[in-house]
């Protein structure tokens, strides 16, 4: 089976809820970063799109990836698949494009996108004639339709919730998270994120916006972190300042066989390497990383501890941390997340893998390691974990 190269990464700024993206649909963002790969590498010859969204139920048609290959300059004999595992969604892409590619496809593009701002509200139908009730949910992020099942089996905590019980379960005190929280503004380079970055014009009535920068990444103390209320339980220690944020955004990466890049020209940051998912329990559902690293070294990959480059998303600090002390690392270890994550950057749910992928192949050929490991927890219970290797 033919060896799988990661070569090029590129991705829309990061919005915050509410913010510079929303007017943005993310069909147009995905489209957006597709094109964008393609202005690298003209005459690129593409064999299939997958990318990761974890709301379908809006402007994405439920297949956001089809529709981005219709809205991009690829043409329309382009295949495309969109797959859904929440927050790994764009992880879960970049692994099934390299499985396309295993398979005998030369070039893949593989991301995700997600529009939070413009998840719309879903109203479920009727299950009696004439009846006067009704009931609205919001599809930005957590439950709705929930199965009696699974409450009485699993609950329906939020994901504050379950970092609250990460918290509790795993000895993270607050302190610490407000710690970590600190370190990851801290550790957000606006510079180096730039060369990833293609710019978004939104079109208005007094003229265009051009959004060129992450908009979530803000300056802080550990003063103004520990004064945030933790509104999600009573004593609790999660808040919004050691939490990441509800964000828009599309990111898409290259992938390609040798013959790939030897009939393009391409350049290869990285190599694909195993890859592995693994199940929890939902209500501590950001320890997933730890389980589905486990599977991952199981599967002849180096632990993280020896991992030269760590990429491991930070939906919420107590998670991170839970997840590091597990592997034996330091709090502050500068191999974890060096130039920032969700919590600085922000989390576009199927965007994100997609991007900390990219950003961890950017990262080992920099330092010139030897391998790198991209990883996620993921809402009702998962972590995914990919290994990425030098090349």
């Amino acid at each position: 089976m033919s060896d799988v190269f990661l070569c090029a990464m590129r991705r829309t700024p990061i919005g915050r809820y509410g913010g510079a993206l929303a007017l943005a649909r993310p069909d147009d963002m995905a489209a957006h970063v597709i094109d964008g790969l393609l202005d690298l590498h003209p005459g690129l010859a593409v064999d299939e799109v997958v990318m990761g969204c974890a709301n379908q139920a809006g402007e994405d048609n439920r297949n956001v990836a089809r529709m981005a290959v219709l809205l991009s300059r690829l043409p329309e004999t382009v295949p495309a698949l969109t797959v859904n595992r929440l927050c790994a969604s764009g992880l879960d892409a970049v692994i099934m494009g390299a499985h396309a590619v295993r398979a005998g496809a030369d070039v893949v593009i593989a991301g995700g996108v997600e529009s939070m701002s413009r998840a719309p509200f879903v109203m479920p139908k009727s299950n009696a004639a004439f009846t006067r009730q009704t009931e609205i949910h919001d599809t930005t992020i957590g439950w709705r339709f929930v199965n009696r099942r699974i409450a009485e089996a699993f609950g329906i905590e939020s994901m504050p919730e379950t970092a609250e019980n990460v918290a509790e379960d795993y000895a993270v005190a607050r302190a610490d998270q407000d710690g970590y929280a600190l370190r990851s503004q801290q550790r957000y380079d606006a510079d180096w994120h730039a060369a990833d970055i293609l710019p978004v014009t939104i079109p208005g009535r007094k003229g265009d916006t051009v959004v060129d920068r992450d908009e979530h990444p803000r300056a802080t103390s550990l003063e103004k972190l520990a004064a945030l209320r933790a509104p999600f339980r009573k004593g609790g220690s999660v808040t919004a300042g050691n939490a990441a944020g509800v964000n828009d955004g599309a990111a898409a990466v290259l992938l390609a066989s040798s013959q790939g890049i030897r009939r393009h020209g391409l350049t290869p940051l990285a190599r694909i390497g195993r890859a592995a998912s693994a199940g929890v329990a939902p209500r501590i559902m950001g320890i997933g990383p730890i389980a589905a690293a486990q599977r991952l070294v199981a599967r002849g990959a180096a632990a993280p501890a020896d991992q030269d480059v760590i990429e491991l998303n930070e939906a919420f600090a107590s998670q991170v941390l839970a997840c590091t002390r597990a592997w034996g690392l330091a709090d502050d270890d500068p191999r974890v997340n060096a130039r920032g994550g969700g919590i600085s950057m922000g989390h576009p749910l199927g965007m994100s893998g997609a991007r900390i992928a990219g950003t961890a192949a950017r990262r080992l050929a920099e330092t010139g390691g030897r391998s790198a490991i991209a990883t996620l927890c993921v809402g009702v219970g998962q972590g995914v974990a990919l290994e990425l290797l030098a090349i």
